[in-house]
């Protein structure tokens, strides 16, 4: 919150209802004005600009695994990770009032949402499986269109913000389904008070760019591994030249510990380019 006492805006792709939007409320303790965006980058863009003090970014999921569209409004924008935050994702099958499960033929939703029910579908030929831009934006058209035949798979916030049936419940794939997202501010702005987290494991992130020659890779992760430093993530996303890649790594570190700090500077000299996205606190569940 604001030393106004005014709500803090956050930006979040998807519409309201989404997961996005669960996760910032579950982030922030104070009041938060959420904001929503169409597109990740919109969410970097609001970021950088000012236009909001604080984005929301999914960055992986247990079950469909890595959202690279995050990794590059990172590489993209100035922008600074500080702190993290899962949130479970139970997904349902939303349709208009009074229809059931059986009359449906089409369903929509995020394609990353699909993905994490590939057995419900699988188990329901006959539902055509339409990827969108958002589950909760999913679940709006639904509403909107007010067709018996066409479902959303959305969670149950985005049921009670359309007025949506629940025709199906946890029809992801697994029970332990969840997501993570990074919170991201502006370069060298505050941190929000709750990204403190007092005794919390503090994790860095990065964005490490490699020569195209042999071991080069290696040779940047060896002065973290000489120092016992883990690597909990390591994802290539392409530069800005053909067929070279840039590097997004997390660390269990602080980058202002002492060991860190000397692999930091060692990564320095061997990579082509190295920036520091933040340090942050672990999620504690």
């Amino acid at each position: 919150m604001s030393s106004t006492g005014t709500a803090v805006r956050v930006a979040f792709q998807g519409e309201l209802g989404a997961f996005s939007e669960e996760a910032a409320r579950r982030f922030f303790s104070g009041p938060i004005e959420p904001v929503p965006c169409r597109e990740f980058r919109e969410v970097g863009a609001a970021v950088a600009g000012g236009s909001v003090a604080y984005g929301l970014l999914p960055i992986e999921n247990t079950l469909a695994g890595s959202v690279v569209a995050s990794y590059d409004v990172l590489a993209a924008e100035p922008l600074e990770v500080v702190g993290e935050v899962i949130v479970p994702i139970h997904h349902c099958l939303l349709g208009v009032p009074g229809t059931e499960l059986a009359r449906i033929t089409r369903v929509l939703s995020h394609p990353v949402a699909l993905a994490q029910c590939s057995r419900f579908l699988l188990e329901h030929p006959t539902i055509e499986a339409v990827a969108v831009y958002d589950t909760a934006g999913a679940a709006r058209d639904v509403a909107r269109a007010g067709d018996p035949t066409v479902a959303a798979i959305a969670g149950r916030a985005a049921a009670e913000r359309y007025g949506l049936d629940i025709l199906a419940s946890n029809i992801e794939d697994r029970p332990d389904n969840q997501t993570r997202f990074l919170v991201v501010a502006r370069a060298g702005s505050a941190p929000p008070p709750e990204a403190a987290r007092p005794g919390a494991q503090k994790k860095t992130a990065l964005l490490v760019e490699t020569d195209n020659t042999p071991g080069s890779l290696v040779q940047v992760l060896l002065p973290f591994a000489n120092r016992g430093i883990n690597l909990s993530k390591l994802e290539s996303r392409p530069a800005a030249a053909p067929w070279t890649y840039r590097f997004f790594m997390e660390l269990e570190a602080d980058a202002a510990a002492p060991d860190t700090q000397e692999a930091l500077a060692e990564v320095r000299r061997r990579a082509s380019a190295l920036r520091i996205l933040g340090s942050f606190a672990r999620w504690a569940q």
